[in-house]
């Protein structure tokens, strides 16, 4: 079920629910946790201090993308815009995978997200290729775990485009938050609220890519 966000005039928010179960939520963490998670994040640049949380990066061999990413956006895809701006949705997820762990006292500062091309690992398995004609134009949250699981704060803080109130999101485990992101006017400014105690929250981002042409 997807659920539209009220950010003002302008603004594309929204959530779908039960992506993933709580199993697959679990299992999806712990890989995570296998890859291993440190303060830095290959290719992300943000001003110092902006960005305070963990970060575990892989890209998905086509053998998982076809066990995995496929059948994960096949659950949601006819649930999302199908053109953003003069370009299609894509038919497939990158096949970039980052995840990020906030600890006690996290927090993520206000920004917007950078737009990315479409990338996987090369058939030679020795470097990472580019995909023509394809960007993201939504940034996908995909929530691993919640309050039920222990989580304090961590909500999803965005920032209308009008005169109001920013709109909290909370961690939803399974569920996943969609925003538009990129350097456009339409692009949402948002943070990651402070986590706090003893449990982790832990998200992954994904890109939604839309193509030039059909």
């Amino acid at each position: 079920m997807r659920r539209d966000v009220d950010i003002g005039p302008g603004g594309l928010a929204f959530v779908i629910d039960n992506i993933l179960s709580p199993e697959e939520a679990d299992l999806l963490a712990s890989v995570s946790e296998r890859v291993g998670y440190s303060r830095f994040a290959p290719a992300i640049r943000t001003p110092p201090g902006m960005r305070q949380n963990k970060a575990a990066h892989w890209v998905a061999s086509e053998d998982t993308a076809e066990a995995f990413l496929r059948p994960l956006y096949g659950r949601f895809q006819h649930l999302l815009p199908q053109t953003i701006g003069g370009s299609m949705l894509h038919d497939e997820l990158s096949h970039r995978v980052a995840h990020y762990k906030y600890e006690n006292g996290d927090v993520f500062n206000r920004h917007t997200d950078g737009c990315w091309p479409g990338q996987s690992v090369a058939k030679s398995g020795n470097d990472i290729v580019e995909w023509p004609d394809v960007e993201s134009k939504l940034t996908m949250l995909l929530y691993l775990n919640d309050e039920q699981d222990g989580v304090q704060g961590g909500h999803t803080r965005l920032f209308p485009f009008i005169d109001a109130d920013p709109v909290d999101v909370a961690p939803r485990k399974g569920s996943a938050l969609f925003f538009r992101h990129g350097f456009e006017s339409d692009s949402v400014m948002h943070m990651g609220t402070r986590v706090s105690g003893p449990t982790p929250k832990y998200v992954v981002r994904l890109n939604v890519l839309y193509r030039d042409h059909a």
